[in-house]
């Protein structure tokens, strides 16, 4: 059904990365709640990390608005789930603000995202080393798209009074309002490695402590009254609003000439999930704790509206998994940095393998696939692939087009998916094993492994583009005895 959403909202969006988007968003987002408001935090693109800060900032889950993964069709779609109810919504933006997939124009940039959303963009610009040419900067962003309203900026590590000054008076002649003004502060960074910024399950008390001071920079520094007017601006939209059992409920299959079709079950089985009582729900077990931080939220909510009880364990200190376990999920995360830890809880490591070994469905990406490797850096693993994984000094980063190579507990043959990779490890695959994806573009090559009822690959898949996904994969947790 379509509605008409009108909820408050800001696009935060930079010139480039490491100008201080994280910084500002995160603030802003705490800052407002703090005011009492219920803040809807937003990532464009596919991050993982900076959701864990803005979920602390809010109280709210963070949720991931990525165009290309997903499609542009759903960008406003789980906006609005995400939204829902809430006082204001905060962007954060990806990269630079018309910075988007590689060779495919505006696709799943900033930029994209915010005309999709209909939503004023505030523009966070690195000023500590420039006065008056700031305002050739922020021309150039504000008419580069006529499509993208540039409503404002917010100034970052400005030195001292007199650059502020300078900075002011530049914009005041470009006809751009300054809705904030940020000094250095390099006390509330966020610490990072390599792979970006440290998540919030790893540093939980010093994170909290982080975003109050974020907070406290932002109350400070902008101002709070002119944003939210300025996100009150937004147009109402018309938009039926995602939901994970409305995406099972449209779910299309392939017909025999290989168009698609409408789901033919009943609707009375597509909202109970597979059909099954409470009392007999499949368990997925989902891997949590600080090792494992990588998932979308739309994930669990799709497995809960498929059938299945989610119940989320944690690898580093569980020595067994949840009790009547049919299905075993473990997405992204950093097994690298906790490999002595992973590897010492060797009472879990057997159970997984075991679980493995009896042909219990396991989808694992990126972190979960080192996990199921024999070892990681020289250190024991589950053992369940006969690969061996390591830390490497290339980073493996960017979109990819995917199709299954092999019928899996996640998807049959031929399933096309788009997906991205991220991390700096590399595995070496023994036998045993067929290929989970072959990748389509941006090169061609095969990757992953299918075997028994284990899928696990490097690919970030989000299962909201293909909802398809969680409802095999609980099929064949709900198979289990």
């Amino acid at each position: 059904m379509v509605t008409s959403f009108n909820v408050p909202r800001l696009v935060i969006a930079a010139p480039s990365s490491g100008s201080g988007k994280t910084t500002v968003a995160t603030g802003l987002m705490a800052a407002f709640s703090e005011r009492g408001l219920a803040v809807s935090p937003h990532k464009a693109g596919p991050d993982y990390i900076d959701p864990g800060y803005h979920a602390l900032a809010t109280g709210r889950p963070g949720r991931n608005l990525d165009a290309f993964m997903c499609g542009p069709e759903l960008v406003a779609p789980l906006f609005a789930h995400g939204a829902a109810g809430c006082d204001l919504a905060v962007v954060e933006g990806v990269m630079g603000l018309y910075d988007g997939a590689a060779g495919r124009g505006e696709l799943a940039s900033t930029a994209q995202v915010a005309k999709l959303l209909r939503a004023p963009v505030v523009l966070v610009v690195d000023a500590s080393s420039q006065s008056r040419s700031v305002a050739a900067l922020v021309h150039g962003f504000a008419s580069f798209d006529p499509q993208v309203r540039l409503g404002g900026v917010i100034l970052n590590k400005v030195g001292s009074d007199r650059h502020e000054v300078m900075l002011r008076e530049a914009l005041e002649e470009a006809g751009m309002p300054v809705l904030g003004v940020l000094r250095r502060a390099p006390q509330v960074a966020a610490p990072s490695r390599h792979l970006g910024l440290v998540p919030v399950a790893e540093r939980r008390a010093d994170a909290v402590a982080a975003v109050s001071a974020l907070a406290e920079q932002v109350r400070a520094g902008c101002d709070l009254d002119a944003l939210m007017s300025l996100a009150r601006t937004a147009p109402a939209m018309d938009c039926v609003a995602w939901s994970p059992e409305g995406a099972l409920a449209g779910l299309k299959v392939p017909s025999p000439g290989g168009r698609h079709q409408p789901n033919p079950a009943s609707p009375a089985i597509e909202a109970r999930g597979l059909g099954q009582s409470p009392s007999r729900r499949p368990v997925v077990a989902v891997a949590g704790g600080a090792a494992f931080t990588f998932s979308y939220a739309e994930h669990a909510e799709l497995l809960q509206a498929a059938g299945a009880e989610v119940v989320i364990f944690d690898p580093l200190r569980d020595e067994a998994l949840p009790t009547g376990t049919t299905g075993l999920v473990i997405g992204g995360g950093f097994p690298e940095v906790y490999a002595p830890e992973l590897s010492a809880n060797e009472p879990l490591r057997k159970a997984v393998a075991h679980f493995a070994a009896q042909g219990g469905p396991v989808a694992a990406e990126c972190a979960g696939l080192l996990y199921l490797a024999r070892s990681l850096d020289g250190k024991p693993m589950c053992g369940v692939l006969d690969a061996d994984a390591r830390m490497s000094e290339r980073l493996t980063l960017g979109y990819r087009e995917a199709v299954a190579v092999s019928d899996s507990a996640l998807a049959p043959a031929g399933t096309r998916l788009r997906g991205h990779e991220f991390h700096r490890t590399v595995i070496e695959p023994g036998a045993g094993s067929a290929p989970a994806w072959g990748f389509t573009h941006p090169e061609r090559r095969v990757e992953g492994f299918v075997q028994q009822g284990v899928h696990a690959s490097y690919l970030h898949t989000h299962w909201a583009a293909e909802p398809s996904v969680a409802r095999r994969f609980v099929e064949a947790a709900a198979a289990r005895p």
